[in-house]
């Protein structure tokens, strides 16, 4: 089947994102992804630096379970600044494609007032869902 994505007739197409995702197959809940490397320290302060980090650890994180990004149907953004957010979009969008490449599922933005590591400026949750009929 595939993962697929939901536009309903007479809507916009989202830009980043999609309304909704219908997925069939294994399914990998990835936890929160701060802008820290492996070894838990965090090399910048910068949202767009710490979001394209928290991409690449959601990246391995998959890899390890035998999926990749294009399997992802759900993401989650927890931002601590929605105008630094807003204002490092053209970045975070650049390293969302360099990292995740074209596939844009649903998801969502929240700003919260923070986040449990006092450094994160964002944190990335998601659920990827791996098509078994097709490999």
């Amino acid at each position: 089947m595939g993962n697929r994505t939901v536009l309903p007739e007479g809507w916009h197409r989202p830009k980043g994102y999609s309304n909704a995702v219908i997925a069939q197959g294994r399914q990998i809940y990835v936890a929160g992804q701060v802008g820290w490397d492996s070894e838990e320290r965090f090399n910048s302060d910068d949202i767009a630096e710490q979001a394209a980090q928290a991409l690449r650890n959601i990246v391995a994180v998959l890899e390890a379970a035998g999926a990749g990004p294009e399997d992802i149907v759900r993401m989650t953004w927890y931002v601590t600044d929605k105008a630094a957010y807003i204002a490092g979009l053209k970045e975070i969008g650049q390293a969302y494609r360099e990292i995740i490449g074209r596939n844009f599922p649903a998801m969502t933005a929240v700003e919260v007032t923070a986040l449990v590591e006092d450094r994160a400026k964002v944190e990335v949750e998601c659920t990827a869902v791996v098509d078994e009929d097709s490999g």
